[in-house]
């Protein structure tokens, strides 16, 4: 059902690190009967004014080129249909087995989100470092939609950024516009069922060493170059509080035990997760 296609971006004018050269020489050789389809700058202006030219202005008129690649990855598997991988998602194993669901995303983390945790009794986040779907697939329009929806009505984003301190929001705003927290309300509030979407659940959610990982396939490795940008004293006080929000969450976490299912999330949320096959 998912294409044998793999999709990456690598945007401005850097040269691309040789820790992720190293990456995407590994998806590729891992994947000799895959399509490979790598995106600079150019390519994503040549999709965006020949395949979605709706979304053009909208992807120009993100601040952040982080926000950019993330809007533009949903629209490039959504059109294509295959596997995105960041650069920096290292793989032990090719995605073969992976090709007969119809979209797959990977279990991100435990959420120290007060939106996720009181709206829907959901503990837990999808991550977009790595997915796959087949094209058209409806998951990847209900993001797309959302995308759009955060960037027009604040008051649809606002309740996302709840008991974040304001000058600390500047990242939670990216992963709520377009990032994983973005993905994850979309699939909390998805009211149709989905059949074929599988997310991969690690045998114990709670340990800290099993996130951030597609599955038993790979491993990301969190470069997150983007944030850069944030000044130094800044950067050290938002650590220093999500450590402690992190610490808090996952204590009343591992009171729900390892495992994370369909029906725990029902039992303890609103009752408005999408019906879907999650297995690790």
């Amino acid at each position: 059902m998912i294409p044998k296609r793999i999709i990456q971006i690598w945007g401005g004018t850097a040269e691309i690190p040789l820790l992720m050269q190293s990456a995407m020489v590994n998806v590729r050789l891992l994947h000799p009967t895959f399509e490979y389809m790598l995106f600079d700058d150019a390519k994503i202006e040549a999709f965006l004014q020949e395949l979605c030219p709706q979304y053009y202005a909208t992807y120009h008129s993100y601040q952040l080129p982080i926000q950019k690649f993330d809007f533009f990855r949903y629209l490039a598997v959504h059109h294509y249909g295959g596997f995105y991988l960041d650069t920096d998602v290292f793989l032990a194993r090719d995605l073969t087995a992976l090709l007969d669901n119809g979209c797959v995303f990977p279990f991100e983390e435990l959420s120290t989100m007060k939106f996720f945790w009181e709206r829907y009794g959901m503990d837990w986040q999808i991550g977009n470092y790595a997915f796959g779907a087949r094209p058209g697939h409806p998951f990847l329009a209900a993001v797309i939609d959302n995308c759009l929806r955060a960037k027009k009505d604040s008051t649809w984003l606002e309740p996302m950024l709840k008991g974040v301190p304001r000058p600390l929001r500047s990242p939670f705003v990216v992963f709520n516009t377009t990032g994983p927290g973005l993905v994850s309300r979309t699939f909390a509030e998805m009211r149709e069922p989905i059949d074929d979407m599988r997310i991969l659940f690690p045998d114990d959610v709670c340990d800290t060493r099993k996130w951030h990982r597609f599955g038993g396939f790979g491993v990301h490795q969190m470069a997150s170059s983007w944030r850069e940008c944030e000044a130094l004293p800044l950067r050290r006080l938002r650590r220093a509080w999500d450590a402690w929000v992190r610490h808090r969450s996952l204590c009343a976490s591992r009171l729900r035990g390892a495992k994370r299912s369909l029906e725990t999330t029902l039992a303890l949320g609103s009752g408005s997760t999408p019906s879907i096959r999650q297995h690790g």
